[in-house]
């Protein structure tokens, strides 16, 4: 009997040490992005604002489900590496979005829907594809998302994009996100784009800390870091204050 207990620890201390292993790993990693970004990143133009957003998911019979997403664009201060600023509160944009997505395997569904900004007098059209693949290794939840998207506008030539964004999230207590508890999300992302026979390059680097209410609601809040641009050493730097709220229907 001892021997069997003794065994059943040794078994139990080597499905947890990866857990915890890897969960501190990341950890490491968000506050080590957190400090690269305001170090490394300091030349060249920048601009500061917040993106606060609302989610609503509704699960439909048949493994098809409905997102919809509101989203606007606050800018609070712009500059440039010369030492010019400006700090005018200037609200920018509105984005809706809705899309719909049907589950295609066990871990993986496909979605399409279209996005619809308000920005000044001007209505911008974008048209949304894409497949997302989940795992679960470790207690850490891995998505991958591939996505292809088109916006159209009457100011502006038609922009194609291809784009590809790693999430992972893990709880920061236990193996899973329970109602009352906290997690970390970092979501990784390559845009590429292609508008007027000219090609850009968009990198962002998005660390969270989400808080699970309840089965229902959610919140998030963290840094949404983007750089641009730099392809054509006309280097741009965004930081913007992410506030992300999430409803299940």
């Amino acid at each position: 009997m001892k021997k069997e207990k003794f065994y059943q620890l040794q078994k139990l201390s080597l499905k947890t040490a990866p857990t915890l292993s890897t969960k501190r790993l990341f950890c490491i990693a968000f506050f080590v992005l957190c400090f690269v970004i305001n170090t490394v990143y300091t030349q060249h133009s920048y601009q500061w604002g917040a993106l606060p957003s609302l989610n609503a998911n509704y699960s439909l019979k048949n493994d098809w489900s409905l997102n919809g997403r509101l989203e606007s664009r606050i800018l609070f201060l712009t500059g440039r590496s010369d030492g010019l600023k400006n700090r005018d509160v200037n609200y920018q944009l509105t984005d809706f979005a809705l899309l719909g997505a049907k589950k295609v395997g066990l871990k993986s569904r496909v979605a399409g829907g279209f996005l619809v900004r308000v920005e000044g007098n001007e209505i911008i059209f974008r048209l949304i594809q894409q497949y997302i693949l989940v795992r679960k290794m470790s207690g850490i939840r891995f998505a991958h998302r591939i996505m292809t998207d088109q916006t159209f506008s009457e100011s502006e030539k038609p922009d194609f994009r291809l784009r590809y964004r790693l999430s992972t999230e893990f709880a920061l207590n236990g193996e899973s996100v329970d109602p009352g508890e906290f997690y970390i999300k970092f979501n990784n992302e390559y845009l590429n784009s292609t508008q007027d026979l000219t090609y850009d390059l968009e990198i962002r680097l998005v660390p969270l800390l989400g808080y699970s209410l309840n089965d229902r609601y959610k919140i998030e809040a963290g840094l949404d870091y983007r750089v641009n641009s730099f392809i054509r050493g006309n280097t741009r730097h965004s930081y913007w204050m992410n506030f992300n709220f999430f409803i299940d229907i």
